[in-house]
């Protein structure tokens, strides 16, 4: 495709028609890298046709969206083609018109920028609860932030300074590269501007335990990785509530398990009711805190998955240590079918 100011690279594993419809979104303006890792479903061959370099990652290493990142990056150094800026993006969106110009724009008025990125959105927040779930969690307000997500745009000199992702996370990518972004002192932005639409495709309460669990992994990971870095704080802050609202009530319950067993049925009815008291004044609580923003019937199914969240969350977590504690290497948390 030449070269470009501004390269996208997207990444992708049998996301089927999600993929089609995120590289017919770009248009032909731009060199375009699609990273697979291992379709089985035509990926490879759909991106080729439509005009993309594709690279495969190899099948016999675990595959991370950072390290499908950090090969798109080898892969425009390897070819040559100059860029100031790099788009990144999930198989599984779209690009929305007009975004790239007016990000690089920005970029541009200020040379301390790093990573811009705007609104992402759900393509079918009404389909399910969770996707609508998934459509306020993107839902960023504009000004400096500490973090991006998946798809945001990238100065190039700033992210191959800082060497790219962290090749071996599994979740928290993102947030990992702007802590070492911020700590060589660039800035992150957000802007008020439609850039992104995600299919997250989540119909089953399965689905977003699993991908709930990942973050709770990720929160986990974030605060080990960067001890009492100031920019690491909320990532501390998230693991002290997984362990409050997550690990405690389970092992009150256990606790008031076995004091049942043992005979002592009231004091174990006392602790297991007392515990259930608490985590419906934590919905309470959550519930009118949402109301100021969303109808009542919304508020409560967003602070009733807030609460449940944390035991999925809580189950990431204790992933993530027994990880690290055993030495074995973290694996995928997918939770998403192919399409």
């Amino acid at each position: 495709m030449g070269d470009a100011t501004t390269a996208l690279i997207v990444i992708g594993r049998n996301e089927g028609e999600r993929l089609e419809r995120c590289l017919r979104s770009i248009g032909g303006d731009c060199s375009v890298v699609y990273v697979d890792s291992g379709s089985s479903d035509g990926s490879v061959a759909l991106a080729e046709a439509m005009g993309a370099t594709v690279v495969r990652l190899d099948t016999t290493l675990p595959f991370t969206a950072a390290r499908a990142r950090n090969a798109g990056l080898a892969r425009l150094a390897q070819d040559g083609i100059a860029v100031d800026h790099v788009q990144m993006i999930d198989g599984d969106c779209e690009l929305q018109p007009g975004w790239i110009d007016r990000a690089t724009a920005a970029m541009a008025a200020d040379p301390a920028l790093a990573v811009m990125f705007g609104r992402r959105r759900e393509r079918f927040p009404d389909r399910s609860i969770y996707n609508w779930l998934c459509d306020v969690e993107w839902a960023v307000p504009p000004g400096p932030a500490g973090a991006c997500g998946g798809d945001a745009l990238f100065r190039h000199k700033a992210i191959s300074a800082a060497n790219g992702y962290s090749a071996d996370m599994i979740a928290g990518e993102e947030p990992d590269l702007c802590i070492r972004l911020r700590r060589a002192g660039w800035q992150i932005l957000c802007i008020d501007a439609e850039m992104t639409l995600h299919d997250a495709a989540i119909t089953r309460f399965g689905q977003w335990w699993r991908r709930t669990a990942r973050a709770g992994h990720a929160f986990a990971e974030l605060a080990a990785r960067h001890g009492k870095a100031p920019e690491a704080h909320p990532y501390r802050a998230a693991r002290r509530r997984i362990a409050v609202w997550g690990m405690l009530p389970v092992a009150g319950l256990i606790l008031a398990a076995l004091l049942g067993l043992l005979g002592n049925a009231e004091t174990a009815r006392t602790i297991a009711l007392a515990i259930l008291l608490l985590l419906a004044a934590q919905t309470l609580r959550l519930t009118l805190r949402e109301g100021l923003r969303f109808p009542m019937p919304k508020a409560f199914a967003f602070a009733a998955f807030l609460t449940i969240g944390k035991f999925a969350e809580a189950t990431g977590m204790l992933r993530y240590m027994w990880e690290r504690a055993s030495g074995r290497r973290a694996t995928l948390i997918e939770y998403k079918d192919a399409a």
